[in-house]
C-alpha cells in the first residue's frame, strides 16, 4: 500500500469538519435529551462560523495569491480545499436542516412549539405586536438601499432580512422593485417565548416577530407585495498587526480587532426560497464572487443562537447536572497553601470544583507572607473571579504580574477591556512576545516562611476560566514542588527578557524545548521495543496535525510500541493501517462536557512517566507558542491520570474512531457488554474513590 505524502496524513481542515460533523451527530442522537440536541446544533452552527472566520479564510487568502500552498496543506492545493471544504459544509448544513426539522417535531411532542409568522393565533397576535413595538421596533436598524451611493457594511456577526418590496404602479409605469434590509437586534434574546395555552408552550423567532411586522415598518411606501429572507455573512479574521513601533501592543491590537469588522467576506449564506432577483442584487452589491463561499441554506440561519434556547422550566429535557465534587484532602474552608505544601493535589474539573482555583488566588491574595503572584492568561470568564482576586492581591499589597495574551482569538476585545482595568488598579501587564503567542496555563506565588523564600503554583491544561471550568473538561496540578516552580518563574522571566532562553531541569517549554523532547521520549520507547521491552504510549489531547511528530508515532508503531490516542478534535494521523500504523488505534469522545485535558503518559519500561500540557501536538504549540508541559510526580496523582485515561478509553457510547474515511464511526458495543459512557464514569471514578475514603473512616 503506497504511504505517499497523500496518503500518510489526513488533511488537517477535513479532519476539523469531521469533528464538527460529530457535533453535528450529537444533535441528532435521539438518546440526547432534546433541548441538549438544540444546544449541539448551535454549537455546530457556531464552530462553523469560527472556522470560516479563520481557517477558511487562510485558506481562501493562500488560493488568491495564485500559489497552490501544497507544501503547506501536506498535498492538496488550496485552490482545490477551498471547493472541498464547501462541498462538506453544503453537506452538513443539509444534514443539519433534516436533524433540526426532526428535533421540532420531537419538541411538539413535548407540547413545546415552534411557530412562525403564519401561524401566529389571534390570542396571540396583541403579544407580538405589543412585543414588537415595545421591544423589538426601537432596536431596529433598516436601509433602504436602492438610492444608496455605496452598500452598507454587513456584520460577520449578524443576520440579516433582506426585504424586496414590488411598488405599486399604473399600466403606463414599468414596475417598480426597492430592496432595503433590516439587520436583526443581537441584544434581543432570538428565540421569543409566547404566552402559553392548553398546557402548550409557543415560542416564536425574532425574524419571524419582524417578518409579521414588516408592514408597520414599511407603511410610508406604497407596495404591492413585500418578501423578506435571511442572509448571513462571515468575514475573514485574521488579525493584520501594525507595525508602527511608537504604538503599544495594547494599541495595535484593538485596532487590529475594529479593522476585523471590514475582513473581505468568505462566506455568503443565504435562504435557498430568495427571490433569483434578489439574490443577484445582493451578491453583486456586497462584492461576493466565485472564490468566496456561497451557501444556499434553510429559512434561518445564525443558528449558533441555539445555544441560548430557553428551557422554559422543562429540566427533564436537559442533562441532569452533576455537583462538583470535593478533591481528598483538599478543602474550600480551611488554607489550600499549608495543605500544598505538603503534596501535591490534581483538580480534573468539571468533574471536580474550580472553585479551588479561586481559592488558592484569593488566599494568596490576602495571606500576609505572599508578596507576589505571577499569573498567565488567556480566555476569562465575562465577570471574571479570577481578575477580582489579582485585584484584591494589589489592594493588599502584593506585586501582581499578569501575562494576558491579547491575540486571543475572539476574546481580543474582552482581554483589552480586562487589561485597561487591570492597569488602572496597579497590576503590571506584560503583553506577550513577538511573533509567539503566550499559551501556557501557569500561576506561581512567591511566600516568605520563616525568612526565606517558598514558592506554590499551578499549572493547568485548561484557561483559568470559571465559566468554560463548568463545561470544559480539565486537569490542574496545584503544588509547592520547588525546583518546577524554579522553572516556572524561569518561563516570567523569559516574557520578561524573551531573548535570553533559558534552561529548564523539570518543566519542557515551547518554543525551544517541547518538539526535541517529545521526539526523545518517542525514541526511549521505540529503543524498549526494539530491546524486547514493555513499550506503549497514551496520549489524551485535543489535536493531532504536526507531520513531524505523526511520522515518529508511525516510526514508533512499526516497531511494535502500542499506541492509543484519545483526540477530540484534528487527527491528521491515519491509524491502523499495515506497515505504517498498524500499532495505532486514535478515538475522539464528544459527550456533554468538552474534552480539553492534555495528558501524555509513556510506559518507559513499566515505570511510566506522565505529563500534563497547554500543548496539543500542532506545529503552532510546538514552534509558534509558549507552552508548558509538567511532569507529575506524585505517584496517587500518575495513578489517577492513567487510570482516568483507561476509564475513557473505555467508553463504548460516545467514543468515535479516527479514520482516513473522516466517517465519525461509533464504537459498538460487544454482545452482552454494559453501557459504559466515559465522562459519567470519570465522575463515578471520583465518587468512588471518595465514598472508599469516608467507609474507611
Amino acid at each position: 500500500m503506497s504511504t505517499d505524502k497523500n496518503y500518510k496524513y489526513i488533511d488537517r481542515e477535513k479532519s476539523w469538519l469531521a469533528f464538527n460533523a460529530r457535533v453535528l451527530q450529537e444533535a441528532a442522537d435521539k438518546a440526547v435529551p432534546l433541548l441538549e440536541r438544540l444546544r449541539f446544533l448551535g454549537i455546530f452552527s457556531n464552530n462553523l462560523d469560527e472556522f470560516f472566520r479563520v481557517r477558511f479564510a487562510a485558506i481562501r487568502r493562500l488560493s488568491l495569491t495564485g500559489e497552490t500552498g501544497e507544501k503547506i496543506l501536506g498535498g492538496i492545493s488550496a485552490q482545490q480545499l477551498v471547493k472541498d471544504i464547501t462541498e462538506i459544509v453544503i453537506n452538513l448544513q443539509a444534514d443539519s436542516m433534516i436533524i433540526l426539522s426532526d428535533i421540532e417535531k420531537e419538541l411538539e411532542k413535548e407540547n413545546i412549539i415552534i411557530i412562525n409568522e403564519n401561524q401566529i393565533a389571534p390570542d396571540q397576535e396583541n403579544f407580538v405586536k405589543d412585543f414588537f413595538i415595545q421591544t423589538v421596533s426601537p432596536e431596529l436598524v433598516t436601509i433602504i438601499l436602492n438610492d444608496l451611493a455605496e452598500f452598507p457594511l454587513l456584520k460577520d456577526t449578524s443576520g440579516y432580512l433582506t426585504i424586496k418590496l414590488v411598488m405599486k404602479s399604473n399600466q403606463k409605469q414599468k414596475t417598480e422593485v426597492r430592496y432595503a434590509i433590516i439587520e436583526i437586534p443581537k441584544n434581543i434574546n432570538r428565540v421569543v417565548v409566547l404566552p402559553s395555552k392548553e398546557n402548550k408552550q409557543y415560542l416564536i423567532l425574532l425574524d419571524d416577530v419582524i417578518r409579521y411586522n414588516l408592514s408597520s415598518i414599511f407603511n410610508i411606501f406604497d407596495y404591492k407585495s413585500i418578501s423578506a429572507h435571511m442572509i448571513k455573512i462571515t468575514r475573514d479574521a485574521q488579525l493584520d498587526i501594525d507595525s508602527d513601533m511608537s504604538k503599544s501592543m495594547l494599541e495595535k491590537i484593538a485596532t487590529s480587532v475594529k479593522d476585523r469588522r471590514i475582513g473581505e467576506p468568505v462566506r455568503f449564506v443565504y435562504d435557498q426560497d430568495i427571490e433569483k432577483d434578489t439574490l443577484k442584487f445582493f451578491i453583486s452589491k456586497m462584492g461576493i464572487d466565485a472564490s468566496d463561499s456561497i451557501i444556499p441554506g434553510g429559512r434561518y440561519h445564525n443558528r449558533r443562537d441555539y445555544m441560548n434556547f430557553p428551557n422554559m422550566g422543562r429540566f427533564d429535557l436537559l442533562y441532569q447536572p452533576k455537583n462538583p465534587l470535593p478533591v481528598e484532602g483538599l478543602s474550600l474552608d480551611g488554607s489550600i497553601l499549608n495543605k500544598i505544601a505538603k503534596k501535591d493535589y490534581l483538580v480534573y474539573a468539571p468533574y471536580q470544583s474550580f472553585s479551588y482555583i479561586i481559592k488558592f488566588l484569593r488566599e494568596a491574595a490576602l495571606d500576609p507572607n505572599v508578596t507576589t503572584i505571577k499569573i498567565t492568561l488567556y480566555r476569562l470568564a465575562k465577570n471574571s473571579q479570577i481578575i477580582s482576586s489579582l485585584i484584591n492581591a494589589v489592594k493588599n499589597g502584593k506585586k501582581v504580574i499578569v501575562q494576558i495574551e491579547l491575540q486571543a482569538r475572539f476574546d481580543e476585545a474582552s482581554n483589552i477591556s480586562y487589561a485597561e482595568q487591570m492597569q488602572q488598579e496597579g497590576i503590571e501587564l506584560i503583553f506577550g512576545i513577538k511573533g509567539l503567542k503566550v499559551h501556557s496555563k501557569i500561576c506561581v506565588v512567591d511566600r516568605i516562611e520563616e525568612g526565606k523564600l517558598k514558592r506554590y503554583g499551578i499549572i493547568s491544561t485548561g484557561n483559568f476560566n470559571e465559566s468554560t471550568g463548568k463545561i470544559y473538561t480539565d486537569v490542574t496540578l496545584f503544588t509547592s514542588h520547588q525546583q518546577i516552580l524554579k522553572d516556572v518563574s524561569k518561563v516570567f522571566d523569559f516574557f520578561d527578557v524573551n531573548y535570553r532562553i533559558h534552561r529548564y531541569k523539570h518543566l519542557i517549554v515551547s518554543p525551544h524545548y517541547t518538539r526535541s523532547k517529545l521526539y526523545k521520549l518517542i525514541d526511549r520507547e521505540i529503543h524498549n521495543a526494539k530491546m524486547g521491552r514493555p513499550a506503549f504510549m497514551k496520549l489524551k489531547m485535543n489535536s493531532l496535525s504536526d507531520y513531524g511528530i505523526i511520522d515518529k508515532l508511525y516510526d514508533a508503531s512499526n516497531m511494535g510500541v502500542k499506541i492509543k490516542l484519545q483526540i477530540r478534535g484534528i487527527c491528521s494521523l491515519i491509524p491502523g493501517v499495515k506497515d505504517m500504523s498498524e500499532n495505532i488505534e486514535a478515538i475522539s469522545i464528544v459527550d456533554n462536557f468538552l474534552e480539553h485535558a492534555r495528558v501524555f503518559i509513556f510506559c518507559n519500561d513499566n515505570n511510566p512517566e506522565v505529563f500534563i500540557s497547554s500543548a496539543d501536538f500542532m506545529t503552532r504549540n510546538l514552534n509558534g507558542r509558549v507552552e508548558v508541559t509538567c511532569p507529575i510526580y506524585d505517584e496517587d496523582i500518575k495513578k489517577q491520570l492513567i487510570e482516568t485515561f483507561d476509564v475513557g478509553w473505555k467508553g463504548n457510547v460516545k467514543a468515535r474512531f479516527h479514520s482516513e474515511k473522516l466517517d465519525n464511526k461509533y464504537r459498538i458495543r460487544k454482545e452482552n457488554e454494559p453501557i459504559f459512557r466515559a465522562q459519567n464514569e470519570t465522575y463515578n471514578y471520583y465518587r468512588d474513590k471518595l465514598e472508599v475514603i469516608i467507609d474507611k473512616h
